[in-house]
């Protein structure tokens, strides 16, 4: 794919498909927006008509020969107290109401981009950058928070105050009036547009720092073991402050172009009111306009100069909103690149037969992983699979349960191609044990009842009790309620794969996989956990991924693998009849 000349506009583009995205969630709740909408047009007739009670005022008080005559001016300041309290109110109303829209909208926004992650691809996930993708979905979220609040109640209502307040100027007190103001409107928004244009790419500069050094200090605080093993805590932190480094740079850079956008704003508002003013009081001195009329001018000018002042800030913000969710949304236009068939059917089990054929599969072009592969699992058989480190063992795993397609041949399960089959129920039908186990941030119960949500505590208990973790647990002082910390660092190895092979017990599949099932565990936990294994594979479809030979002496078929291609296959004794390269590996394990 040719890079894009003028990535400055996919930028454009996408932020525009931001907008188009969030309209949906608008109006989700039409009554609310449709009332305050009405709010927010009473809000500002009622903000552009308290300069007229304001020179009503001065002018009653200007006039006014006998003071002890205060009941007009009096009942006029009571009438501007309750007008500007009305303004208030109705501006409270207002976001009330539309407060609702703002949550709801985050709230299926961040549900949408989570559903979406867990759609994406296994090689998505293994390139990602957990503290990177965390920060841009917190930032995303806060961008849509101002997004949805702002942008329709802010730059629409104060362009029409805009427009309403240079009518009545132009109408009451003549062109030029209205010709300052316009112009300085239009300088004002023209200046703001263009500085903010220019400081877009410090404020992107910014936040990718923000996210590489985040993102750095999340990696360096998972990894805090291998940090402590190597002593490398001054190597990390040189690393993050590095990081940091960038980051304080993009920042000077982002306040220094604040600062030129801020000074310039306040030039021109400077200018313009100085010019009305000045008009306003050459006309007063000359009666040509009340000195009420003065008073209502520099009302309007302050009224006006202080939304658009917050109108620039909001315009500024927006930029930053749709430059912040940008990386969000642009997480939902990736398309998983493994997804379900138009016509997708949802897998029948019959009896659990699992077939290779014929297959080949690289992750990369130029290094081939599995070269011609056909072997064939029947219906309740424990087929074993060996070989040396690299040989294909474990991608063998993960093209069965479809985190990647083959590049050639097929795969069938009870003679269904897993390709024209929902993966949802491919999974749903196969259990696994995987060599690393990785729990959640939560209690041991917890994590054996992630195996089947539905399931009820006594069905949990059963599990844990034939994965022999009871023993375990009943000597840690909060038993089932042991919190495991975080991807289970508080366990041991064995203690880990225990709890992964009750969670797989728990969820009862029909086809069993077991990837370096007890690779962590002792001599002593490795004969239980073998009892309980072949208790649960018991006419059931397995696939077992195998290092320790001792442990699939009784499997139906063995599968050597090297570089990628079957060199040898048969039960245990015809294998070590053979005199081949399983026997080596054999005599090998055994010595030592």
């Amino acid at each position: 794919m040719r890079p894009n000349p003028h990535p400055e506009l996919e930028v454009t583009q996408l932020n525009w498909r931001v907008v188009k995205m969030l309209w949906p969630y608008l109006l989700e709740f039409k009554s609310r927006i449709i009332f305050a909408i009405i709010c927010l047009v009473l809000t500002k007739v009622a903000s552009v008509y308290l300069p007229f009670i304001l020179k009503d005022i001065v002018d009653t008080l200007d006039t006014q020969q006998d003071n002890r005559v205060f009941l007009v001016p009096f009942g006029l300041v009571a009438a501007y107290g309750m007008v500007r309290l009305t303004v208030v109110l109705f501006a409270e109303i207002r976001d009330t109401l539309f407060g609702r829209v703002t949550e709801r909208a985050i709230r299926r926004v961040g549900l949408k981009v989570f559903r979406h992650l867990h759609q994406l691809d296994l090689d998505f996930h293994l390139n990602r950058q957990t503290g990177g993708l965390s920060r841009d979905i917190d930032r995303g979220n806060s961008g849509v928070s101002f997004l949805m609040r702002f942008m329709v109640f802010n730059i629409v209502p104060t362009l029409i105050e805009i427009v309403m307040v240079i009518t009545i100027l132009w109408v009451n007190y003549g062109i030029w009036f209205a010709v300052i103001t316009g112009t300085s409107i239009i300088s004002y928004i023209a200046y703001s547009i263009y500085a903010t244009e220019w400081r877009t790419r410090y404020i992107r500069a910014a936040n990718k720092a923000d996210s590489s050094s985040n993102t750095r200090a999340i990696d360096s605080l998972l990894n805090y073991e291998t940090v402590k093993y190597f002593t490398n805590e001054n190597h990390e932190a040189q690393a993050y402050d590095e990081q940091l480094s960038h980051w304080e740079k993009a920042k000077t850079q982002n306040r220094l172009s604040l600062f030129a956008l801020n000074a310039g704003q306040a030039i021109i508002i400077s200018l313009s009111i100085t010019a009305m003013l000045g008009l306003a009081a050459y006309q007063v001195t000359y009666e040509q306009m009340t000195l009420g009329d003065f008073v209502l001018i520099n009302a309007f000018m302050m009224q006006l100069f202080i939304p658009l002042n917050f109108l620039g800030f909001v315009y500024r913000e927006i930029k930053n909103s749709l430059a912040n969710i940008e990386n969000m949304f642009g997480l939902l236009l990736k398309n998983p690149k493994i997804q379900d068939k138009e016509n997708a059917k949802e897998l029948s089990i019959d009896k659990g037969g699992i077939q290779f054929n014929n297959i080949s599969f690289a992750y990369h072009k130029d290094r081939q992983i599995l070269k011609n592969i056909s072997f064939s699992i029947g219906a309740g058989q424990k087929v074993a699979v060996v070989g040396d480190s690299g040989s294909g063992k474990s991608t063998l795993v993960k093209l069965l349960f479809r985190f990647y397609d083959v590049n050639q041949g097929s795969i069938s399960v009870d003679g269904q191609d897993i390709d024209q089959i929902t993966q949802h129920s491919l999974r749903k039908n196969i259990g696994i044990v995987p060599q690393d186990t990785v729990l959640f941030n939560d209690t041991l119960f917890s994590n054996v009842h992630y195996g089947n949500p539905k399931a009820s505590k006594d069905e949990v208990l059963k599990a844990i009790d034939m994965a022999h973790l009871s023993e375990f647990i009943s000597s840690l002082p909060d038993g089932y309620n042991t919190q495991v910390g975080e991807r289970g660092l508080k366990l041991s190895g064995g203690e880990k794969q225990r709890v992964a092979i009750a969670r797989t017990i728990l969820k009862n599949p029909a086809i069993l996989v077991f990837d370096e099932a007890t690779s962590s565990l002792d001599s002593h936990s490795e004969q239980a956990i073998l009892n309980a294994i072949k208790e649960i594979a018991e006419n059931r479809t397995s696939l077992v991924i195998a290092h320790r030979l001792s442990t699939i002496i009784d499997a139906d078929n063995i599968i050597v693998l090297r570089q990628g291609e079957i060199i040898e296959q048969g039960n245990h004794q015809a294998l070590l009849a053979q005199q081949g390269y399983y026997q080596k590996m054999w005599k090998l394990q055994q010595s030592s």
